[in-house]
């Protein structure tokens, strides 16, 4: 039987976790209210600019006479009337994302309209941010590591089985992991990255995303009588699967492919629950060529996948020609008939 203590705690937790709800949706509410009102001082701002003229000067007064008007009120200093006209400009022909906007707080949408500079790109960060639940700190991690580029422009190359068995493998998992907040040298080796992930596990399971969690590193595994053990273990909820990785400090050679099956095929038949899917392999390398990965994946039996991981943030500029490479790849041919 409960004894008393547990029965109170019970209850008192029933009743904590029902002010935190509430919490939460009243933090969403004013959220959706604040960003529906910037969109619609954007609108104005927009429409009098159009219509009637406004510039620098009036918007500075405007400035002014909402904080003598609202005593009190903050966020409607010259500078931020300019980005809620930004705002609106930006988004009003988009419709699909108009309850999306709403979702997010104004930090986020600052971040994304200052770094992401294509429709496409702020499209993935306002959807990742959302599914993610990122804060205003990790979405700018994520912006200035050319999230966009490692999951869309270079998309994951995985085994056919993963294909077959999860779908939706490629919005789970990603082709290139950015690790810089490891702070290891260019000298690296296994050990130095293994040691590194664990200390710095919390950072590695949201660069990860959301569904993955921790189950154990150098998990032991037995198969006759050796004994072995998987340099990380996690389980996915949304995938129902544990995921298996590997670490190597190193350029992906095809044998390591067998490594990572053999652990596979223990981890189904010793460790898997009877309600769970077929576990997943990673190998996580430092370095890989794409030609090779694809070749060594085309037949294997196995649901694997290789990824690659960077100890460095990209170059702004080396960024930033990356992207504007790839929307020059989508741009359509020029057909016109030059004569």
């Amino acid at each position: 039987m409960k004894n008393e203590n547990q029965i109170t705690e019970a209850a008192f937790n029933e009743i904590t976790e029902l002010i935190q709800s509430a919490k939460q949706r009243a933090y969403r509410a004013v959220n959706t209210e604040l960003i529906n009102l910037y969109w619609q001082v954007g609108e104005i701002i927009n429409h009098r600019i159009a219509e009637e003229g406004w510039g620098k000067g009036t918007i500075e007064t405007l400035s002014v006479y909402i904080r003598k008007s609202q005593p009190g009120i903050r966020g409607f200093s010259a500078q931020n009337l300019w980005r809620m006209r930004q705002f609106h400009e930006t988004y009003r022909d988009q419709q699909i994302l108009s309850s999306l906007l709403r979702e997010l707080p104004w930090t986020h949408h600052m971040l994304i309209l200052g770094q992401a500079k294509q429709e496409e790109e702020r499209d993935f960060y306002i959807r990742m941010a959302i599914r993610e639940k990122w804060s205003s700190r990790e979405l700018d991690r994520q912006l200035k590591s050319g999230l966009f580029l490692r999951a869309v422009a270079n998309p994951l190359k995985v085994s056919p089985v993963v294909r077959q068995m999860y779908p939706l493998a490629n919005s789970v998992f990603k082709d290139v992991y950015a690790l810089e907040f490891l702070g290891l040298s260019e000298t690296h080796d296994e050990p130095d990255l293994h040691g590194a992930l664990i200390r710095n596990l919390g950072r590695f399971l949201t660069e990860l995303g959301l569904d993955f969690c921790y189950v154990g590193s150098e998990y032991p595994l037995q198969v006759g009588g050796q004994d072995f053990s998987l340099d990380l273990l996690f389980f996915h909820r949304g995938l129902n699967a544990l995921v298996a990785i590997e670490l190597k400090a190193r350029r992906f050679e095809p044998e390591d492919l067998g490594k990572l099956n053999f652990y596979l095929e223990a981890l189904d038949r010793d460790h898997r629950k009877p309600h769970e899917n077929p576990a997943i392999g990673m190998l996580l390398c430092a370095t890989k060529d794409e030609e090779v990965v694809e070749y060594a994946l085309s037949r294997s039996l196995s649901p694997a996948m290789v990824s690659e991981y960077q100890i460095q943030m990209p170059d702004k500029k080396l960024l930033q020609a990356k992207l504007h490479e790839f929307y020059q790849m989508l741009a359509p041919l020029d057909t016109e008939d030059p004569s």
